[in-house]
C-alpha cells in the first residue's frame, strides 16, 4: 500500500496515499509527448491488485490522432518511457501471459478482419505470429471498410467520426446512409463487430454488407443542451459526408440510437426534417416525468442523471424548468414529420417504458407516422434470441422501406392486434 496508480488522459501516475510524497509520472510523460494513452493490462490473476519493484508491466496503447492501438512494456519502479512494441490499425484484446515465461498471446482484429490468436515469444510484439484462422468463410461475404472522418460542427468545433463504407463502391450510384450515435465512437475505429441479430441497436456490418453507408459521429456536450449538442454534431456531420462523398444519397438518410442514443434520435426528429426515417430504442421522451423516477433494478433516484449526469441539464427541475421542457421531445412532438420506429420494453429498469409510450401516444394523437415495438419480459436491451431476430428483421424492413424504396411490410401497414401478439408476425411485404 505504499503507492497507488492512477491515470490521467495520457499517462500513469504513482501517488502517495498519505499525501506526504509528491506524485510521480510513472510513464515519464511519454503519453502526453506522443499524444497516446497508456493503460495497465494485468497478466497475472494471482497478483491482480499489486505490483513490486522490477515487475514487468504490459500496457495497452491508444493513439488519439490516428486511433491506432497497440502494446508497450516497462518495469515498475522508477519513471521511464514505455517501450511501444507495436502500434497498428488493429484492436488487441484477450491478452494473456504464460505463468513462468515471457510468452504472450492475444486476439487481433479490426472492422473487416476477424479476430485471430497471435503469439509472441518475448516482448518484441511486432514479430508475433498468427496461430489461428478462425473465420475463413468471412472472405466469401461483403463486409466493408471503416474510415476516420473529421469535419467542423455548426458551432465551429472540430469533430470526428467513423464512416463504414460498403465494398466496391460505385461512384456513379447513390447509397443510403444510416447515422448511428450514442456519445463518442471514433475510438472504436478498429473494433471488429460480429455479424449477429441485434441486441437493440444497429449491427454495422449487417447494414454495410447490404449496401448501406453507416456514419457514427462523436457528440460532445455543453451543460443544459444535450439535444442541441446532438444536432450540432450529427446533422453537421451528415451534411459534410454528403458533400464530401457524392455517392451518398442526401435524400435517403436515416438515424438510429438506443437508450441515450434513442433520446437523441427522438429529439432530432423534433428539430429537423433532414432525415427520411428514424429508429429510437428506449428513449426518454419527457424529462419532467422521468426526473422523479427511480431505476427499478437498483432503486437509485434518476434526479442526479438529469442534473449532473448524462443529461447534463445542470440544475434541478425547479431551477431550470424551461431547460427540461426544451430538451424533452414530447413537448415538441407537433414538429415531427419524420417516420419514427420506437422500441421500448415493459421490464426496462433503466428508462421506464412509459417514456416510449408517451412519445408514441403523442405522435399518434397528432396523426404522425410512428410505430412502437414492445417485447414482453425484456429489459433495456433485448436478450432472448427469438426477439433479437424479430427486431432485426423489423428494423431492416423499416429502413429498407424508407431508404431503399422496398414495399411496406404488413406489420407497418396494419399493425398486429394485441390479442394476436406472438401468433402473427406480419412480415409479408405489401404491394407498392
Amino acid at each position: 500500500d505504499e503507492r497507488v496508480l492512477v491515470y490521467d488522459r495520457h499517462d500513469i501516475w504513482s501517488l502517495d496515499p498519505k499525501g506526504e510524497a509528491d506524485p510521480v509520472c510513472l510513464t515519464d510523460g511519454e503519453g502526453r509527448r506522443r499524444n497516446v494513452r497508456f493503460e495497465y493490462t494485468n497478466t497475472d490473476p494471482e497478483k491482480h491488485r499489486f505490483l513490486s519493484d522490477g515487475d514487468l508491466m504490459l500496457l495497452s496503447v491508444f493513439d488519439y490522432k490516428d486511433k491506432y492501438r497497440g502494446l508497450a512494456t516497462m518495469r515498475y519502479g522508477k519513471p521511464e518511457a514505455p517501450a511501444v512494441e507495436v502500434l497498428d490499425k488493429y484492436n488487441f484484446s484477450q491478452i494473456r501471459k504464460a505463468a513462468d515465461a515471457d510468452v504472450f498471446t492475444w486476439q487481433r482484429a479490426n472492422f473487416n478482419t476477424s479476430p485471430d490468436i497471435w503469439l509472441s515469444r518475448g516482448t518484441k510484439f511486432a514479430q508475433a505470429r498468427r496461430l489461428s484462422d478462425a473465420n475463413p468463410q468471412m472472405s466469401e461475404y461483403s463486409w466493408g471498410t471503416a474510415r476516420l472522418e473529421r469535419w467542423y460542427a455548426y458551432d465551429g468545433s472540430p469533430s470526428e467520426g467513423v464512416l463504414y463504407v460498403p465494398e466496391n463502391i460505385d461512384p456513379n450510384k447513390k447509397y443510403p446512409m444510416l447515422c448511428v450515435f450514442y456519445e463518442t465512437g471514433s475510438e472504436d475505429l478498429y473494433v471488429h463487430y460480429t455479424m449477429e441479430p441485434s441486441w437493440s441497436w444497429v449491427n454495422y456490418p449487417f447494414y454495410v454488407s447490404r449496401g448501406y453507408v453507416v456514419f457514427v459521429p462523436d457528440i460532445h456536450y455543453t451543460s443544459g443542451r444535450p439535444g442541441e449538442d446532438a444536432y450540432n454534431y450529427v446533422c453537421s456531420g451528415a451534411e459534410e459526408m454528403c458533400r464530401r462523398y457524392p455517392w451518398i444519397d442526401k435524400d435517403r438518410i436515416g438515424i438510429d440510437g438506443q437508450s441515450w442514443g434513442g433520446y437523441q434520435t427522438a429529439y432530432l426528429v423534433t428539430r429537423t426534417d433532414m432525415f427520411a426515417c428514424a429508429g429510437s430504442g428506449a428513449p426518454v421522451a419527457n424529462m419532467t416525468s422521468a426526473y422523479g423516477g427511480i431505476r427499478w433494478g437498483t432503486g437509485d433516484s434518476r434526479q442526479a442523471q438529469y442534473e449532473v449526469g448524462q443529461s447534463r441539464i445542470g440544475g434541478t427541475l425547479w431551477e431550470r424548468p424551461e431547460m427540461y421542457i426544451q430538451s424533452s421531445p414530447v413537448f415538441h412532438a407537433d414538429r415531427v414529420h419524420t417516420p419514427l420506429l420506437i422500441m421500448h420494453n415493459d421490464e426496462d429498469g433503466a428508462v421506464p417504458w412509459y417514456q416510449g409510450i408517451e412519445m408514441f401516444m403523442a405522435l399518434r394523437r397528432l396523426q404522425r407516422p410512428v410505430w412502437m415495438l414492445q417485447y414482453n419480459g425484456e429489459a433495456h436491451n433485448i436478450r432472448a434470441r427469438k426477439n433479437r431476430k424479430d427486431i432485426t428483421k423489423r428494423f431492416q424492413q423499416f429502413f429498407d422501406h424508407y431508404l431503399k424504396g422496398d414495399p411496406m411490410p404488413k406489420w407497418m401497414k396494419e399493425g398486429i392486434p394485441a390479442i394476436r401478439k406472438g401468433q402473427e408476425w406480419n412480415f409479408e411485404l405489401m404491394d407498392k
